[in-house]
C-alpha cells in the first residue's frame, strides 16, 4: 500500500475538486450545495453515508474487511461571510469565500475516503469520514455529536484526527502538531449601550452612547494587558462596532462585538466576569444603561499527547524528516474540533500551504479576503488522513 503515489495520481481530480468547491462557497449549518458536491464525490465508493437533521452535514462509514476499532477523520466545508479578491479565475463571484481553506480540507478527506476504500481489504476496522458545516462559529461539530456521530459505527472511535491548512505561517507542504493546548478557547463579548438620542449640535441634551462604546473598547485592551499575566495568553479584539446614520444625529445606541481568547478555565473565568463588569461601570459612570452578555462559544483544543507524537510519527515517516517541524506555542485561534478531541483522543494538525513564489509571514493570512493557498498540498494531505487511519488501526 504506497498512500503517497495513490493520492500523487488523484491530484488533478483532487484539484477540480477545491475548485469546484471553492468557486460556490457557503456560509454557516446549512450548505446545500456543498453537500450535494461532496455526496458526488463519495459515489459509488463502499461507504453507508447519512446527513444531518439540524444541518447540510455529511457521515461516511467505511467498514474494513476484519472487524477492529474504529478512527474518526474530520473535514471542515463552510466558507466566511468575506468578498474574495484574490483574482483567481475560479474565485467566488458572491460576497462569501472560503477565506480559511476549508475547501482543501473537504477535498483532501474526500480524497482520502477514496484512497481507503481502494485498500479495504487491508483494513482491521473502521473509518469515520466527518464532513462538517458551520465550524466558523455556528457549533457544527457539537451539533454533529448531538445527533450522534460517535455511535455511528456501532462503538465510540478510538482515535480523532483533523488537518487546517495555513496561508501564511508556514512553508507548503510543512506538517506540524504539539501535545496539549494546539489552539484557543473561542468567546464572544456583544455589547449594547443605551442612551438618548438628540441633535449634535447640542449634545448636552441628549445622552450620547458613542463615547461610552469607545472608552469600552479602549478599556478593555487596558483591562486585558493590566489583569492578566503575559505568560498567560489572552486576545481580545473589537470586530464590529456599530453607531448612528447621519453626522449631525446622536443615536440611541452604539452597539460592539469582540472575539475573546484564551488557553484556561480560570481566566475565561475572570474574562467572562470582568469584561461584563468592566462595561457596565462606564456606562454608570456616563449615566447610561448597557447591556453586556458574554458567549462562550468553543473550549480549548486540547491534543492528546500519544495521538499528537503518533501524528509527527506518521508524518515523519510517510512524508520524510524535513517535512515536520513540531509546533513550539499553542495557536490563539480556535477550533469546534475541541469537542470531538474533548470526547475522542485525537489531534489537530496544521499544515503549511503558503502559495509558490511567496514568503510565509509575508502572504495574505487565513480569513483575508486576499488569502491564496498552495493546492499542490492537496494529494499530501489526504494521504496524511489516510495513512493515520491505516497506522491507528493496525496500532
Amino acid at each position: 500500500m504506497n498512500l503517497i503515489e495513490d493520492a500523487t495520481a488523484l491530484t488533478d481530480d483532487l484539484t477540480r475538486l477545491r475548485r469546484r468547491l471553492h468557486a460556490v462557497p457557503e456560509v454557516g449549518l446549512e450548505l446545500p450545495r456543498t453537500q450535494e458536491t461532496v455526496l458526488e464525490a463519495l459515489d459509488g465508493l463502499p461507504l453507508e453515508i447519512s446527513t444531518g437533521k439540524s444541518l447540510s452535514s455529511v457521515t461516511a462509514l467505511l467498514r474494513g474487511a476484519r472487524p477492529g476499532p474504529t478512527v474518526l477523520l474530520r473535514g471542515d466545508m463552510d466558507a466566511l461571510p468575506v468578498a474574495e479578491r484574490t483574482g483567481l479565475p475560479f474565485a467566488a463571484p458572491v460576497e462569501r469565500m472560503h477565506a480559511c481553506g476549508h475547501d482543501l480540507h473537504t477535498t483532501m478527506l474526500a480524497g482520502a475516503a477514496r484512497l481507503l476504500a481502494a485498500h479495504r481489504d487491508r483494513l482491521a476496522g473502521n473509518v469515520l469520514f466527518m464532513f462538517q458545516p458551520g465550524e466558523e462559529g455556528y457549533d457544527g461539530a457539537g451539533r454533529m455529536l448531538a445527533e450522534g456521530l460517535l455511535g455511528v459505527a456501532g462503538e465510540r472511535p478510538v482515535a480523532a484526527y483533523a488537518l487546517h491548512v495555513m496561508s501564511h505561517t508556514w512553508p507548503s507542504g510543512l506538517f506540524t502538531v504539539r501535545g496539549g493546548p494546539m489552539m484557543a478557547s473561542s468567546n464572544v463579548l456583544r455589547v449594547t449601550v443605551r442612551g438618548a438620542g438628540g441633535h449634535g449640535s447640542v449634545p448636552h441634551m441628549a445622552k450620547d452612547p458613542i463615547p461610552a462604546a469607545c472608552e469600552m473598547v479602549t478599556a478593555l485592551q487596558t483591562f486585558v494587558t493590566r489583569s492578566f499575566d503575559v505568560f498567560e495568553p489572552v486576545v481580545l479584539t473589537v470586530g464590529t462596532f456599530h453607531a448612528g446614520t447621519a453626522t449631525n444625529i446622536i443615536p440611541d445606541t452604539a452597539c460592539f462585538s469582540a472575539t475573546i481568547r484564551c488557553f484556561s478555565e480560570t481566566v475565561l473565568e475572570r474574562l467572562r466576569e470582568g469584561t461584563v463588569a468592566l462595561c457596565q461601570g462606564v456606562a454608570a459612570a456616563h449615566g447610561l444603561e448597557v447591556d453586556a452578555e458574554f458567549v462562550h462559544q468553543y473550549p480549548v483544543t486540547v491534543n492528546d499527547a500519544a495521538e499528537a507524537e503518533f501524528a509527527a510519527r506518521t508524518v515523519r515517516e510517510l512524508h520524510g524528516e524535513e517535512r515536520f517541524q513540531p509546533l513550539e506555542n499553542p495557536n490563539l485561534g480556535a477550533e469546534d474540533f475541541s469537542r470531538v478531541i474533548a470526547e475522542v483522543p485525537g489531534a489537530m494538525i496544521f499544515l503549511g500551504a503558503t502559495p509558490p513564489g511567496v514568503e510565509p509571514g509575508s502572504a495574505p493570512a487565513n480569513h483575508s479576503p486576499l488569502a491564496v493557498f498552495d493546492e499542490s498540498v492537496l494529494p499530501d494531505g489526504a494521504a496524511l488522513y489516510a495513512e493515520l487511519a491505516v497506522r491507528r488501526l493496525a496500532a
